[in-house]
């Protein structure tokens, strides 16, 4: 399988991370090579947070390139905007139709961007606008969850699924033959693998 990168980016404390982690999981449970790398500086003040998983037969690097993302997943328009450049030629934007107003804008040291949505819709070809809060609040009943609602179109895209377990079980690492008994075992020196 060619790798398959995939940016994802918001701001703090949207579940950027989280969703990196559980699309990294996936890949890794589906049999694939899987990289993760993550900038989230000043993401307790409202800043940006960037993920970046790749995965596939062979990954040598976590790091995307500018212009090689396959897929940019944003968890907002402006953050979507700010990161277009990574997105490859024929990439595809999921992008979250939300505008968080920055702090820059806030405090009045920025003016608030102009025709947002037209900006966006001209800065994809390949662009789903997905309305996540309004699908999490209404669908789960719960706006923590609008991470979840933006990963699954995703991942149904790329079609990573994990793979059928031998035997219908789980083996993890310090031999222990079921999963519930491996979790209160050691939760956290035993890793679920085949």
């Amino acid at each position: 399988m060619k790798t398959v990168n995939v940016s994802l980016v918001g701001v703090g404390g949207q579940g950027i991370i989280l969703t990196a982690d559980i699309l990294a999981k996936t890949a890794a449970l589906a049999g694939l090579d899987v990289k993760k790398s993550e900038i989230h500086g000043m993401a307790q003040r409202g800043g940006s947070v960037t993920s970046q998983v790749r995965f596939g037969s062979s990954v040598a690097s976590p790091i995307i390139q500018e212009g090689t993302a396959d897929i940019l997943v944003s968890f907002d328009k402006v953050e979507a905007l700010r990161n277009s450049g990574i997105l490859a030629k024929g990439g595809t934007a999921l992008v979250n139709d939300l505008y968080l107003v920055p702090v820059t804008v806030s405090s009045g040291q920025q003016k608030n961007p102009e025709d947002l949505d037209g900006r966006v819709k001209k800065s994809f070809k390949k662009l789903v606008l997905i309305d996540a809060m309004k699908i999490a609040t209404e669908g789960a009943g719960n706006a923590r969850t609008m991470n979840m609602v933006l990963e699954a179109p995703r991942s149904q895209q790329e079609g990573v699924r994990p793979r059928p377990r031998r035997n219908g079980g789980l083996t993890c690492r310090c031999g222990t033959a079921r999963r519930k008994r491996c979790r209160a075992t050691n939760t956290r020196r035993c890793s679920l693998r085949d």
